[in-house]
């Protein structure tokens, strides 16, 4: 699932692709901002993001489901 994180004063968003669903990331999500600790996600890579909630302008979460690949997508 991918995640779109837009951060207060650049230009451009921060984009991770995460495991799991989007229930449990934006339970998580809000959590993180409702106590005002930083979003901790790791990609599907293994690689860790973290960005400061107070730092936070917006989160996209995408949907659950996997993207088709092919000639029938």
């Amino acid at each position: 699932m991918q995640i779109t994180i837009g951060v207060q004063n650049l230009s451009r968003e921060v984009v991770v692709e995460v495991d799991g669903t989007s229930d449990k990331i934006a339970k998580d999500v809000l959590k993180a901002l409702e106590v005002g600790a930083p979003i901790d996600l790791t990609d599907a890579k293994g690689r860790r993001v973290m960005v400061p909630a107070n730092a936070v302008g917006f989160v996209e979460l995408g949907s659950d489901e996997a993207r088709r690949v092919g000639f029938g997508a």
